[in-house]
């Protein structure tokens, strides 16, 4: 009779707690987490994680840090506003995978490393670029701004984008295109895909870099 083999169980540790605790809140949503359902995930007693996360706001931070850590922050370079693109627009993707995270921001005090390296990041980037120290302070946070407002409008949106257009032609059906010929208008846009999807981030972060460049130039 053969052996009975059994894989060996994985150290508890906090990346395991974290990593398990954003996956809950990525299937879920970050109300499904509680102390208690990690335990379970993780097959250990509940009061096992607190040798490794001091209480559930340690965890939230933890778990708010780590999506910030998946965030690319080139090193600011000569071209200051490629760098600010690609943090940027990393930051919404990321934003928008992890769709809970933005509005966890506003609950959170304490300020992580991966929150640290952003900031600090985006700032060096503004500095490499030739931005005065006021200006810097100012232009991060446009940017901060647009990054988590743009960003909360897109996953808070309440139609799904897979019957954005079915609730368009509808609507549209019942729009009287001679009081409102330009809602109508933008309506079709996204009924025939004139109007690139999800480009709306991009096109508005373009349109501040350009803002910022002349605030930049004007001293």
């Amino acid at each position: 009779m053969a052996k009975r083999t059994t894989q060996p169980r994985l150290p508890l540790s906090r990346d395991r707690i974290v990593a398990t605790a954003m996956a809950i809140a990525d299937e879920h949503g970050i109300e499904a987490i509680t102390m208690r359902r990690l335990g379970q995930e993780l097959g250990v007693e509940a009061m096992s994680l607190y040798n490794h996360v001091t209480n559930k706001d340690d965890l939230l931070d933890g778990i708010l840090d780590a999506v910030l850590a998946e965030y690319d922050l080139p090193f600011p370079a000569t071209d200051w506003r490629a760098a600010v693109q690609t943090i940027a627009v990393s930051a919404n993707k990321t934003l928008r995978r992890h769709t809970w995270a933005s509005g966890l921001m506003d609950s959170r005090r304490s300020v992580g490393e991966g929150q640290l390296r952003y900031m600090n990041t985006l700032l060096g980037c503004l500095r490499a670029g030739g931005f005065t120290a006021e200006q810097t302070h100012h232009a991060y946070h446009v940017i901060d701004g647009h990054i988590l407002g743009y960003t909360r409008r897109q996953v808070n949106f309440p139609i799904a984008a897979a019957d954005l257009k079915t609730v368009a032609q509808s609507f549209l059906e019942t729009l009287p295109a001679d009081q409102y010929p330009h809602l109508v208008e933008h309506v079709i846009g996204h009924l025939d895909g004139t109007f690139e999807s999800g480009g709306g981030f991009e096109f508005a972060l373009d349109l501040i870099l350009d803002g910022l460049e002349k605030f930049r130039d004007a001293g």
